[in-house]
């Protein structure tokens, strides 16, 4: 009688300590899966660009429903290569990378905060630090970037306008 007393005791304390066993694990394997959605949720949010990147596909498409596009390069980039008909010619830097002081307060006084505007310069990469900081500082909320720029435009024999 003894011996069962003991074994019944025995397999209840296997029991509990089975199930706080499988309670540790459940626990762990929430924290692991939690875990695994935060990182991926943050590095999801690193990839998302707060601004909108246009392929020449979509770079038609908007220029055909009339959206304005600002070249933002020097006027010797634009006599080299030339530029997307109708663009607004607005150098953003110089030759020496110091922002041109009449770009903020001419492209502000031109563009309101929500309406589209497209931003192109030679490759797509003072375009998308000046994209950023429409959105991210000045609160702009409609700035598509031409990714690749003008010279994917070229390359694509996409027509130009000389000057």
């Amino acid at each position: 009688m003894l011996m069962h007393c003991m074994s019944e005791e025995i397999l209840f304390i296997l029991q509990e300590t089975e199930n706080q066993y499988i309670k540790w694990r459940d626990v762990r394997m929430f924290y692991k899966a939690f875990s695994i959605f935060l990182l991926t949720m943050t590095l999801a949010a690193c990839d998302q660009l707060p601004y909108n990147n246009l392929d020449n596909k979509q770079l038609k498409t908007m220029l055909e429903q009339g959206t304005p596009i600002f070249d933002v390069r020097r006027p010797d980039e634009w006599r080299q290569t030339g530029v997307i008909n109708n663009s607004k010619l607005l150098t953003v830097v110089n030759a020496s990378g110091k922002l041109n002081p009449e770009f903020l307060p001419r492209f502000t006084s031109m563009v309101g905060k929500d309406d589209p505007v497209i931003i192109i310069c030679r490759t797509g990469n003072r375009t998308d630090q000046l994209a950023r900081y429409l959105v991210e500082k000045l609160g702009y909320t409609n700035v598509h970037n031409v990714q690749n720029g003008i010279t994917q435009w070229i390359r694509e024999k996409q027509p130009v306008t000389r000057l």
